[in-house]
């Protein structure tokens, strides 16, 4: 949810009356200026008039939102926000005018917003045209170097020039961070709108440098709102309520955030640790309200088991290589005889894999293999429909059923040789081998929750950051080769 929620509409009529009669002039634009520029006008998704044809029309046509009028008029303010003979104060008052009439507008009519910040702030084509020519001369001579500065400047789209003045006024920030959150639902099915979005992601990856973020931690002595943020956007474990949000800030817990300046009460993204003296295998035991602390002075090993982003707005931004990064170096600073950081995280893609791959790995077992799990499956001859029906009960196979033991070799399989693209199909897994991690454990009814077997059949895995191995994990990485430990090997298909 935006925060200008709170400013009534024609707040924005308001704001231009309180602005000098200079500035409220230059806002609003005569049709002539408001008209976009030339260059190539992409139709709308399903038919219907284009954001040029709408703008150079007299009557609105259904199902528009916005008509001819009142769309030059937004276009005209939000090309007055980048007026080149004002002051960046006076763009951001002025964005800060936009946003609160963006505020009050139904979503029909955001999306017209939209798609004139997408479309109609464009680099001029002539001017970079001509800035490639003269750059391409200009390669290998003394001239080099003005020539691609010029380049570069001519390529850069008054786009991003509006996105930094709506920055400018105190909630810019939160402003454009929820409009990009509420624009990406709409993106797959109208592609007009994705000059703005990753115009919007470029410039959220240079404002949320992690350089510029804090690293806080939050406790239960921090403020009620924060923690209540905290059961908010708890993305992995549910937090069912204060009980159990007090137990995961406990003294043998830690909770670390990262803040903006900008946004100084909201965590981007969240990292909760257990402080233990082995690899927890099962999240049951640390979600147990009711089990006493860990004994900090015998905990040797650092249990990362939830990481959540929290603001959809930010996607593609990335905080947690460095996150988890920041926290081992202050756990250890804290911590000194701390020598184990792993995690125990969750499998979310690996039950859709199995279902679609499981008739492939029952044809690279053995006739022997597939005749122990036609008889553990109740059938003389197992299929993948007879297989996956006997799987949906997982926590009642034994420890020796070969039922268990395929979960168990698939899961290995999916997370240790899954690959698209040079990359582990799992997207918790992309994450952590991407930091430098390995492949370290399967558990089997690591998380018997109903998620948990909705997800992976119960199954979770750790991954072990070996602090003095993330540089050779990530080369392993590079050549297409997954780094996991000797105990998931022998758990791989061929191995069964």
């Amino acid at each position: 949810m935006n925060r200008f929620g709170w400013l009534p509409r024609g707040a924005d009529k308001l704001l231009l009356a309180a602005m000098p009669a200079e500035a409220a002039s230059a806002v609003r634009l005569p049709r002539e200026a408001a008209m976009p520029a030339e260059g190539p006008a992409r139709p709308p998704p399903g038919g219907g008039r284009t954001i040029r044809e709408r703008l150079q029309a007299t009557l609105r046509q259904q199902p528009e939102a916005l008509s001819p009028r009142a769309l030059r008029r937004i276009l005209g303010e939000l090309q007055a926000i980048i007026d080149p003979h004002v002051s960046e104060v006076e763009g951001g008052r002025r964005g800060e005018a936009l946003a609160s009439w963006y505020a009050a507008a139904p979503l029909e009519e955001r999306r017209d917003c939209w798609l004139l910040m997408s479309e109609q702030f464009v680099a001029d084509q002539t001017l970079a045209k001509a800035a490639q020519a003269k750059y391409a001369a200009a390669v290998g001579t003394a001239d080099e170097a003005v020539a691609e500065v010029r380049l570069r400047r001519a390529t850069v789209s008054p786009r991003r020039r509006l996105l930094q003045r709506f920055s400018v006024f105190p909630e810019g920030i939160r402003f454009l961070v929820d409009l990009r959150a509420e624009m990406l639902p709409h993106l797959k099915a109208d592609r007009r709108l994705q000059a703005l979005d990753v115009e919007m992601e470029y410039m959220f990856s240079t404002w949320f440098d992690v350089a510029f973020l804090d690293l806080r931690r939050i406790s239960w002595d921090s403020p009620a709102s924060l923690i209540e943020k905290l059961i908010r956007y708890e993305a992995v474990h549910d937090i069912r309520g204060w009980d159990d949000v007090k137990n995961r800030l406990d003294s043998d817990r830690r909770c670390y955030g990262f803040f903006h300046p900008r946004l100084p009460e909201e965590p981007l993204i969240f990292v909760e640790v257990a402080l233990m003296d082995e690899i927890a295998a099962s999240i049951t035991p640390l979600l147990d309200e009711t089990a006493a602390p860990a004994n900090l002075a015998t905990a040797t090993t650092a249990v990362f088991y939830s990481i959540s982003n929290t603001q959809t707005g930010l996607r593609g931004v990335s905080f947690g290589d460095s996150l988890i990064k920041r926290v081992v170096e202050t756990l250890k600073d804290e911590f000194p005889r701390l020598k184990v950081f792993a995690t125990l995280s969750p499998i979310p893609g690996f039950r859709p894999w199995l279902q679609k791959h499981a008739a492939a790995m029952l044809d690279q077992l053995g006739e022997k293999a597939q005749g122990n799990l036609g008889r553990a499956a109740g059938h003389a001859k197992v299929t993948a429909d007879t297989l996956l029906a006997a799987l949906e009960k997982p926590l009642a196979l034994g420890t020796k059923s070969p039922l268990r033991q395929f979960l168990l070799s698939g899961a290995a399989h999916y997370l240790g040789r899954g690959l698209v693209d040079g990359k582990p199909v799992d997207p918790v897994a992309r994450f952590h081998l991407g930091n430098g991690a390995r492949v370290e454990r399967v558990n089997w009814a690591g998380d018997p929750s109903a998620k948990g077997l909705r997800q992976s059949y119960g199954l979770m895995v750790n991954y072990l950051y070996d602090i003095n191995r993330l540089d050779r994990h990530r080369a392993l990485l590079a050549s297409a080769k997954i780094p996991v430990s000797g105990a998931v090997k022998d758990l791989f298909p061929d191995a069964f």
